[in-house]
This record gives C-alpha cells, structure tokens and sequence, in this order.
C-alpha cells in the first residue's frame, strides 16, 4: 500500500446539532499523488480542509498528516503544507515581491532568494515589481500559490484554484500544478467540482456529498467503473433519416434535451464508428460533428444527485 499523506478515519464535524456536515469521512491521500477532492457546492470540501489544516475542531474521529496524528504534531506538520483556500490574501498597493517579503518575515526561516525562485516558477519574476491591483484574477491566483510554496512545501492544498479564471488561466494553472508535482515531487490536494478539471489533471480522486465519501481510488479506476457502453453526441442534416438508419441498424438512440440537433447514439466499443459514419454516408447524409460523450460527467451526476 502506498504511503498516505493524509489520513481521516470516521472524521465527523458538525456547524449545528441538527445536522452532520462532515459525516464519518475517510480520506486517503498517496503520497506523490495529485489528489482531486471532487463534489458539488456545498458538499463540504472547504469545511474538510479546514479540518485537516486544524482550522476548524473536529467532533470525532482522526486525522493523520505525514502518517503522525495532526493534533499532537500541529506546529511541525502545518511548517510542510502549502495552503491556497479560496481567494488569497493580498495587499493590492504594493508589489508583488513586498507581497512575499511580508509572507516570508511571517513564515521566517526564509531565504530571500527564495522569493525569485517563487516568483519564476509561478512565471510572475518578470512583474515582481508591479502593484497587485494590474494583476488579473489569474497572476493573483498564481502570487497565492507562490506565497503558498515559499517554505518549499511537501504538501500542497489548493480550494477551487482555478475558480473564476478564464480559459488561459485555468491552462496556466494546471500546467503549473502537474510541473510542481512532476519536478518538485509535491503531493497536492486540489479540491473542486469541475470535474473535467480533475480528469485532466489528478491521478486520484475522492468524490463527496453531503459529507460522505462516495467513491475513492484512482482516476483510472473511475473510468474503469463506467457502464460497458460508450455514448457519442452525433450531428448531421438529416436528423429523421439519420435516426431511422441508425435505428436499422440496431444502435440505441435517444434525442437531446435542448439539443434539437443532435442525437445520442450508444455504441458497445469505437470499431462501430467508423461503421456508423460510413453507413451514413453511403446514405447520403452529411456529417457535421461526431463527439464522444464524457461519460465520466454522467458517473459524477449519478454519483453526487441520486
């Protein structure tokens, strides 16, 4: 069994008596691992890293941190965690090097070449003297993570770190996140209910609702546990004639709510693709788009609303 970085067992806390918010929660975070903390808004993925960071007091259960129980090891353990919750905290009159000189006296024990080595692999060095407020939600998010990463952390939490960026934000931040963990050998945590997020950037995941677990192991496994049937979004001119052709042809159908112009088409393995395009075809249909469907989306929504 891989060392576990983080470790609840029948974790439980609660805001109010009339109910659990978090409810007998176990994690289990592998060491290396980029671990993705998946559930919808609400679910409790900020209360239970508030747990782990001991910012919150927990009614029963345990947490292990580097496998030695967090509450007898707090000081120690908290100096080898990054944590980037939410929005970070920034002071947007000054630059963006006296951001990390201030974080840094805090932290002590920090080299102040330390705060250019922070500020290249976020890639902010070449702007480290411009004020916060020019930042975009992007570089603000980035300045966070390299505050975060000052005490050259072994464990990395991040709350929705792409939360409100746009397209070329949340690529910037991926890619930094798979280089920190690939090059630096960090473990992080990311918690987030964008799903495709997760998919294209975590090795695990673990899946919440309503404070309990629902599914924990790798993405892989994730993907391993899908129905036998793959399901792919079909578009073309005909949408009638393609449906009756399909439907010869012994392929399972169904229209798409507010999609007029597609169909879902359900089909055992790929090799029956390139059959159905090329019936199609030969049917003198023109075909405009051909698109896999994620069915990881359709497992998470089973998961997380039934």
């Amino acid at each position: 069994m891989s060392q576990l970085i983080v470790q609840t067992e029948k974790l439980n806390f609660s805001y109010s008596k009339s109910k659990k918010d978090i409810d007998s929660l176990d994690l289990e975070v592998p060491k290396g691992s980029i671990y993705g903390f998946l559930g919808p808004n609400g679910s409790g993925k900020t209360t239970t890293i508030r747990l782990l960071l001991g910012l919150l007091n927990k009614n029963s259960g345990n947490v292990k941190v580097f496998e030695k129980p967090f509450a007898n090891n707090r000081i120690d353990t908290l100096s080898k965690i990054g944590a980037l919750i939410e929005n970070p905290s920034l002071y947007n009159h000054l630059s963006a090097r006296e951001n990390l000189l201030i974080a840094s006296n805090y932290r002590g024990n920090i080299k102040k070449d330390r705060i250019d080595e922070v500020l290249e692999t976020v890639n902010l060095l070449r702007v480290k003297d411009k004020k916060v407020k020019t930042f975009s939600l992007g570089m603000k998010q980035r300045l966070g993570l390299a505050i975060a990463l000052l005490s050259k952390p072994e464990l990395l939490i991040l709350d929705e770190p792409t939360n409100g960026l746009d397209p070329k934000g949340i690529i910037e931040m991926r890619e930094l996140i798979k280089k920190l963990n690939k090059e630096d050998g960090i473990t992080i945590f990311i918690s987030s209910h964008l799903l495709s997020e997760i998919e294209k950037t975590c090795t695990h995941v673990g899946i919440i609702r309503e404070g309990k677990m629902l599914f924990q192991d790798t993405v892989k496994a994730l993907t391993a546990s899908q129905s036998d049937q793959l399901q792919i979004e079909l578009e073309t001119d005909d949408k009638h004639r393609t449906y009756d052709q399909l439907i010869q042809m012994g392929f399972e159908i169904k229209s798409i709510e507010h999609e007029e112009h597609l169909l879902l088409v359900s089909v055992k393995e790929k090799s029956q693709i390139p059959v159905l395009v090329d019936s199609l075809r030969k049917n003198d249909i023109n075909i405009y788009q051909v698109m896999i469907k994620n069915n990881l989306e359709e497992l998470f929504l089973n998961l997380t609303e039934n």
